[in-house]
């Protein structure tokens, strides 16, 4: 019982037809193995610049851990001179006086300024009054003098 088997019929196709047929299927071919040529292009470019933008990010890495050190070390040097003014100002105050007290003591302001204002009057009696000429930037004396 075997199925009788049928004759493939053959193409029916002229010679111009399977030619234009064959340079299709090679213009296919050319314009598949040119995406193909694009694809491995464009997989290669951006594979370049995905290392790149890694090494970047690494860089950008160690810069930033290099500040974080830097505000580190900084933060250390601001605390070390607080230290240090505090112990200048120790050692520079008779008794640990606190400097806010000695400048705003009222009473040696005042013998200041009575002091201030005692001297000026006395040293101006003696200061005699100069002629001054008048400078318009002309005169070459006036530029000497």
């Amino acid at each position: 019982m075997e199925t009788p088997s049928k004759k493939p019929k053959i193409s029916s196709m002229t010679h111009e037809e399977e030619e234009e047929m064959k340079h299709n299927i090679s213009q296919l071919q050319d314009q598949v193995q040119h995406i193909s040529l694009s694809q491995k292009v464009t997989k290669s470019k951006i594979n370049g610049l995905k290392k790149c933008v890694e090494a970047k990010m690494d860089g950008m890495e160690a810069n930033m851990d290099g500040l974080e050190v830097n505000i580190e070390d900084l933060k250390k040097g601001v605390e070390g001179l607080k230290g240090g003014l505090a112990k200048l100002l120790q050692e520079m105050l008779p008794n640990g006086k606190k400097v806010v007290e000695q400048t705003h003591n009222e009473n040696k302001i005042n013998v200041s300024h009575d002091f201030i204002e005692s001297n000026v009057e006395r040293k101006t009696h003696h200061v005699p009054n100069i002629d001054m000429r008048k400078f318009d930037g002309e005169d070459p004396v006036t530029w000497i003098l």
